[in-house]
């Protein structure tokens, strides 16, 4: 697992980096895209999130190591005959034993232990992984809740400067006498409520980039990369993912092979362990000496372990009743997150290609033939209307196209390689 590490330490050194190199002042034109890779990065090396998996990774190397240890050995010093009457008032007849004991371990215990800590071990890489995906998919989705919000501002400021074209026309045909004066104030409306809609877009957008900055840790340097945003992959028909390699299923893997280890380890601990102890014994009356020698076995009359190995035998059922139902849930989910992305894509390309092509070309020619009064005002409305509604459809589904991604991403996020810490 040293990979792991080294990877957390790169991606923290390299968040240190970008923080020294952080400037205070508002993006300009020539600092560079701030891209959705590098939002990950930096939140990487400052999440807390990533912060509570290298602890629980280092906390696992701890743990394996504790359990490869063997039990100390006791000295035990015990006098005898003391502070009683007749000979043996004082210390005339004491008799002092100072004895080394020595617990030996039977049945395997030591390594059974051992089993189960390699296990907890990779799980806890595998939770490190895990934490690692689950950042990234909220990095991802603030960054499309924000970048979303910035192509918002930028349709409702199109959408204000036609409105204000549009006041402009109908004020010059009812100052010709070619409109009726009722033109004039339902473009002011029109022209007055884009006005407020591109100052609520823009109130969003700073909220969703704040989100976003805050969520990484420092301020975002730059524009967002919208050109990613409005870019859709070429996504063909779904093919059938097999979820084994994915964390999901490493993690049930994980619990089940703990499970397995723990029964290991309870069957190893009814096997009885011995205590042997060898010491020397000192005799005040005769100050004489002689050497004491010792062996303890517990007797098993009580708790002879039956019951342990029952209820480890019981977590194994259930862990492996867990591993079958993550292969079914990841499965299912997998299906559903392909035919969404599916879904968002042609929803997207349509939304963006002969969609907004032809709203944008009805509204141009309503422009013109309003201003040549060729159409009503009505027309011209409708018009518009119809493309300030495909350019908002065409941003969510750009939207839901990417987060529909991400979410994929997330799902077969492929488990990592195991090894020693």
């Amino acid at each position: 697992m040293h990979r792991v590490i080294a990877a957390l330490m790169a991606v923290t050194s390299c968040a240190s980096i970008a923080q020294a190199q952080t400037a205070t002042s508002p993006p300009s034109a020539n600092q560079p895209i701030f891209s959705l890779d590098r939002a990950r990065t930096i939140a990487g090396g400052t999440s807390p999130t990533i912060e509570s998996a290298a602890a629980g990774l280092r906390s696992a190397a701890a743990g394996r190591t504790i359990a490869g240890l063997r039990p100390n050995p006791q000295v035990q010093v015990q006098t005898e005959n003391i502070a009683g009457s007749g000979l043996y008032r004082g210390t005339r007849s004491a008799e002092t034993t100072a004895t080394l004991a020595l617990h030996i371990e039977l049945g395997g215990k030591r390594s059974a232990r051992f089993a189960v800590a390699e296990s907890r071990t990779a799980r806890a890489q595998i939770d490190a992984a895990t934490a690692l995906a689950d950042l990234n998919l909220r990095i991802s989705q603030a960054y499309i809740v924000a970048a979303a919000a910035e192509r918002r501002v930028d349709v409702a400021r199109q959408q204000a400067g036609i409105a204000g074209n549009a006041f402009k026309a109908a004020r010059t045909r009812v100052t010709a006498g070619a409109g009726a004066p009722i033109d004039q104030q339902r473009a002011d409306v029109l022209r007055v409520n884009a006005d407020v809609g591109l100052e609520r877009a823009v109130r969003e957008a700073e909220v969703a980039r704040g989100n976003l900055a805050r969520l990484i840790g420092q301020p975002i340097d730059g524009a967002l990369d919208l050109a990613w945003f409005d870019r859709v992959g070429g996504y063909g028909p779904t093919l059938p993912l097999d979820p084994s390699g994915t964390l999901a299923l490493a993690a049930a893997q994980a619990d089940l092979n703990t499970a397995k280890a723990q029964v290991r380890l309870a069957r190893s601990q009814r096997i009885p362990d011995i205590t042997i102890s060898a010491g020397a014994r000192r005799l005040s009356q005769t100050n004489d000496t002689a050497a004491v020698i010792g062996i303890a076995i517990p007797f098993p009359l009580f708790n002879n372990g039956a019951a342990a190995v029952s209820q480890a035998q019981a977590e194994q059922a259930r862990a492996d009743a867990n591993r079958r139902l993550a292969v079914i849930d990841a499965e299912q989910a997998i299906a559903s997150a392909q035919a969404e992305l599916a879904n968002a894509a042609a929803t997207a390309r349509a939304a963006g290609g002969p969609g907004l092509a032809a709203a944008s070309e009805a509204a141009r020619i309503a422009r013109v033939g309003y201003a040549q009064g060729k159409f009503s005002q009505l027309d011209l409305l409708q018009a518009e209307q119809t493309l300030a509604e495909t350019r908002a459809a065409f941003t969510d589904a750009l939207a839901a196209y990417h987060d529909a991604e991400a979410r994929l991403e997330r799902l077969t996020a492929p488990a990592p390689e195991l090894g020693s810490l």
